[in-house]
């Protein structure tokens, strides 16, 4: 994790009276993120480049010296890739070799058996398993297929499969590390990885349950499209895709996949690095840390540990054990890292933005108005990074926004509360999504719905889970 943000005489600053540099700094930071969101928004421009000049407004504009303006950025990307971009890499790496090697279509085929009557409640399943290691985009392009041709065999209509899946996937995506928002958050925060992990399952699946099949029978009537309006191009025909096998009799490739993991297998490497945090987090509030095991679980709990042990376990249960050669499995490592590269940059550069904030005075200014209105870290988290989310259509942006801006008003908060205020920030991250945001589009697209239908079922299903993972959060929040 990165190096302490935050020295001890910062908190006690928020305590101080209100000063003139506090409303220099909360109006230079809307500044900063009116400039990020212009650029952009309307200028088309690549997220690294708006957060970077972005950073370069603020530090400049609440004082920094011209002369570690780009130093303070230069940290706080430094900090964040050092440990979340390494996590990114191994995700991105367990998620490829689950796709190629035909793990996750074991998982669909064995989830999806059964009669048309619970098809939702499986679909949000295989969503929420499928998006513990994987990022939402590479989720949803490998359910697409599947989706529809669930929709076409069941007659059902689109939204009401579509729907449990988008939100097992937005779910995991907004509060469950390894994802890259959740890790930022425990980052800036110093929150502890297990807690938070153990925390947001509880709370993700009453909100996946609400906002995928409970939802999906409304959105689907809001938005009466079926199979053929849904992207029915999109299903793939003729061509294999990548969790298919060679026909019956053929000959695969030399170093190709001859067969698929089991569904055991599957299962046992998806969730080892889950498995592996949760263990640290119940020897961290259950076992002495005299005990001669204890280092060794926090060690092979460690995030990057956990994931690491994973991929390794993947290249045999998802690699060689399937078919793939040595350098198959290197090349298809590789590829995986393609993907990935804007998306970290962007994480990164959201780090240097949040840096930047930090000493230029911009958290605990809204500290000191937090505690002047009695505001709790956890709301003023979630309302951070709604407006940020609104502003920018980025969730990652938001996440690590408002978790840079939260960090010296929570600073001294116990674990478990600190785990909630990752929760709700992660939650505030996935407000309505709308047109300023990639997913957006994608899922429009993916569909062949209209702007009006998206904001129906997307946009609508985004917000249930943000509102209603504030409220599960503040209600943890009260008995822990």
């Amino acid at each position: 994790m990165p190096t302490t943000l935050l020295a001890a005489d910062t908190i006690g600053k928020l305590h101080e009276p209100w000063s003139g540099h506090d409303t220099r700094a909360l109006v230079v930071a809307v500044l900063g993120i009116a400039v990020v969101v212009l650029l952009i928004v309307r200028m088309k421009m690549h997220g690294f480049l708006a957060l970077t000049i972005g950073s370069l407004v603020v530090g400049i504009g609440t004082g920094i010296g011209l002369g570690e303006v780009a130093q303070s950025f230069e940290k706080g990307v430094g900090d964040v890739l050092g440990s979340v971009g390494v996590l990114i890499a191994l995700g991105a790496m367990l998620g490829k070799l689950l796709a190629d090697s035909g793990g996750a279509d074991e998982i669909v085929d064995r989830i999806l058996i059964g009669g048309r009557r619970g098809l939702p409640w499986r679909v949000a399943l295989i969503a929420f398993i499928i998006g513990i290691p994987m990022f939402f985009e590479i989720g949803l392009v490998l359910l697409i297929p599947v989706i529809m041709l669930t929709i076409r065999r069941s007659g059902r209509p689109a939204m009401y499969l579509a729907i449990p899946a988008l939100a097992g996937l937005s779910v995991l995506h907004g509060f469950i590390p390894p994802h890259p928002g959740p890790l930022v958050a425990i980052a800036n925060l110093h929150a502890n990885v297990g807690i938070t992990l153990a925390l947001g399952l509880v709370i993700a699946v009453p909100t996946v349950i609400v906002a995928g099949p409970l939802f999906a029978g409304v959105a689907a009537r809001w938005v009466p499209i079926g199979a053929l309006g849904a992207g029915g191009n999109l299903v793939a025909s003729g061509g294999d895709s990548p969790g298919t096998t060679a026909p019956e009799g053929a000959t695969a490739a030399p170093g190709e996949r001859v067969r698929r993991p089991s569904f055991t297998w599957t299962l046992v490497t998806i969730l080892a690095p889950v498995v592996l945090m949760l263990v640290r987090a119940a020897a961290d509030v259950w076992m002495s840390k005299s005990a001669w095991i204890y280092p060794f679980l926090q060690f092979i709990g460690e995030p990057m540990v956990a994931l690491l042990i994973a991929v390794l376990l993947a290249m045999a249960t998802f690699g060689t054990r399937v078919g793939f050669t040595p350098i198959t499995l290197a090349t298809k490592l590789g590829e995986s890292l393609t993907p990935i590269v804007s998306a970290t940059m962007i994480v990164g550069a959201g780090g240097g933005f949040k840096q930047v904030l930090v000493d230029g005075g911009v958290g605990t200014a809204i500290g000191k108005a937090a505690v002047a209105v009695s505001l709790s870290a956890l709301l003023l988290g979630w309302f951070v990074a709604v407006l940020v989310r609104l502003a920018t259509g980025s969730a990652t942006v938001a996440t690590v926004t408002a978790s840079g801006i939260v960090a010296p008003y929570a600073a001294d908060l116990p674990p478990a509360q600190l785990a909630l205020v990752v929760l709700a920030i992660g939650a505030g991250s996935l407000f309505f999504s709308h047109v300023n945001d990639a997913g957006f589009w994608l899922v429009k697209e993916y569909f062949g719905m209209t702007i009006g239908q998206t904001v129906k079922s997307w946009s609508v299903m985004e917000t249930i889970i943000s509102v209603l993972g504030l409220a599960l959060t503040l209600l943890l929040s009260a008995f822990l």
